[in-house]
């Protein structure tokens, strides 16, 4: 045997034969002359000599009892078989509650989009974004909102807490405090971001999802928030949807304070106080009131809340707290201005939306499905005192956010989802692989002219080239011929009406 001849070779390569054999005996209760050899299996690569160096581990071809000339073995062993790493099969839906967008959902999304930065022109607002990752603090305040217990949050390799954004007002916030005086108000800025909540799945409601925020910042005057819901509006009329899809529910949580101060109940419990509320749709009354009572409000003033929380008309509602406060003023003066406006059939009072962040100070607002199928489309409202809790002097502010995906459901139940299919100006197709690069030439010319072209990159029959037309919806078929490019043309087909001529190229426009 050649180990035999060769017993200085093997002591030194024994640790590596070692090695490689190991893994191929089978640990068994049979004496160890019994011990069974598995097969070795076959590489998943070639294993063909490489030498790298006059050191290489390369096997001749006589250590497969082939040829070659040589006697023996030589003095290096060949690499270990190449074993086959086992594949893992990938869930290839994304993760849960969260959504891809192959083209044809990009082309509803993009019209979505181009429709809120429209609108946000319209009213003559700048747009503005923030990172998606933002530091936890910004978002982790003491009210117990619901929203802290939806953060997806981490500690980074820097040790920092951080959190994927799940609204956009805190950053915009962090913005402002950020430019300070350098910023001119008031400032009209709005966003189109996306937002991570962990949160129950509900129709229209995702863990994440695409957001428009408009907001003013610097003007104390109920005049900032009748334009907010004034550009909703404008956008609902541009989409197709009317005061009979869908209206506005506004109410101040100033009356809520009102109320409260009547029954000395402190400030600091307030914002928990809204929070409660704000769940008076979700969870049964009697859980509202033990959670009221649980935080410190006395079992009259409880009852007191509710009964304002039922009210629906300002009439009704100044009969209870009176008309001397400010917020009943504030209603009064919105409601004046949404008839001057012009969307006064779009909105009305009820007295039990406060929204369910601490933030809010005045007037809140919130769009809903009048059909009751959808959770609220959007909402929104001043926040006076947000840039003071992240160290920041308070200025006055108002604004919304609006999601994207309650906007699309209620889209498909209107029946009003527009049909957003893809559309070429040209198809330009070679005739003959030789003149790939003519087909390339005249692409690049219309595409200098502004136009869109679909090039043709193989050599495809034109009953294909037909069929890619009329899925791509192409307004020309322009083919490229050996006789045509000689004398400087190329042949136009008029794909709408089948009218076909030949065009020079200086001419194609």
């Amino acid at each position: 045997m050649a180990a035999a001849a060769k017993p200085s070779s093997f002591l030194i390569l024994r640790p590596r034969l070692n090695q490689f054999l190991k893994p191929l005996f089978v640990s068994s209760s049979v004496p160890l002359g019994r011990a069974r050899l598995l097969p070795i299996p076959k590489p998943l690569f070639s294993t063909t000599p490489r030498t790298h160096s006059s050191v290489a581990f390369a096997r001749s071809p006589s250590d497969n009892g082939g040829g070659g000339g040589g006697g023996g073995r030589s003095g290096a062993l060949a690499p270990a078989p190449v074993a086959a790493e086992e594949v893992q099969k990938i869930d290839v839906n994304p993760p849960k509650g969260t959504r891809d967008f192959p083209p044809e959902e990009m082309r509803l999304r993009n019209w979505l989009f181009r429709n809120f930065r429209e609108v946000s022109g319209l009213f003559g607002f700048e747009e503005v974004d923030f990172p998606v990752l933002e530091s936890e603090a910004l978002f982790v305040r003491k009210a117990g909102e619901e929203i802290r217990d939806q953060l997806y949050c981490f500690e980074d390799r820097g040790n920092r807490r951080v959190a994927l954004r799940p609204e956009l007002t805190p950053s915009l916030a962090r913005l402002v405090i950020q430019k300070g005086k350098s910023l001119s108000l008031p400032v009209k800025w709005f966003a189109v971001g996306q937002c991570w909540r962990y949160e129950r799945m509900t129709r229209g409601r995702r863990r994440e999802h695409y957001q428009w925020n408009m907001d003013i910042i610097g003007v104390p005057e109920v005049t900032a928030e009748a334009e907010l819901i004034s550009s909703i509006v404008t956008f609902f009329k541009r989409i197709g949807i009317t005061a009979s899809d869908v209206g506005f529910k506004v109410s101040s949580r100033k009356v809520l304070q009102e109320v409260l101060s009547r029954y000395s109940i402190r400030d600091e419990l307030f914002g928990k106080v809204c929070i409660i509320i704000d769940k008076i749709e979700k969870i049964p009354l009697d859980d509202i009131k033990k959670e009221l009572k649980s935080v410190g409000v006395s079992t009259e003033a409880v009852e007191q809340l509710l009964q304002v929380l039922s009210i629906k008309s300002l009439t009704e509602l100044e009969e209870i707290v009176g008309d001397a406060g400010e917020a009943v003023a504030e209603l009064k003066q919105l409601f004046s201005l949404a008839d001057k406006f012009g969307y006064s059939e779009w909105i009305q009072f009820d007295a039990s939306i406060v929204r369910g962040l601490a933030y809010y100070t005045g007037i809140v607002f919130e769009g809903f499905d009048r059909e009751g199928k959808l959770r609220a489309i959007c909402g929104g409202g001043r926040y006076d005192r947000l840039l003071s809790t992240f160290g920041g002097d308070d200025i006055p502010a108002c604004g919304f956010g609006f999601g994207d995906a309650v906007v699309v459901e209620l889209l498909k139940e209107k029946g009003l989802l527009p049909e957003l299919s893809l559309q070429v100006d040209n198809i330009v197709c070679a005739l003959d692989h030789d003149l790939q690069g003519a087909a390339a030439t005249v692409a690049s010319i219309l595409r200098d002219k502004g136009q869109s072209v679909d090039l043709v990159l193989e050599n495809k029959p034109l009953k294909w080239v037909f069929k890619r037309a009329a899925r791509i919806n192409a307004d020309r078929l322009i083919l490229v011929g050996s006789s045509e490019w000689q004398r400087g043309m190329v042949s136009v087909k008029i794909l709408s009406t089948g009218e076909q001529r030949e065009i020079k190229l200086d001419e194609l426009e």
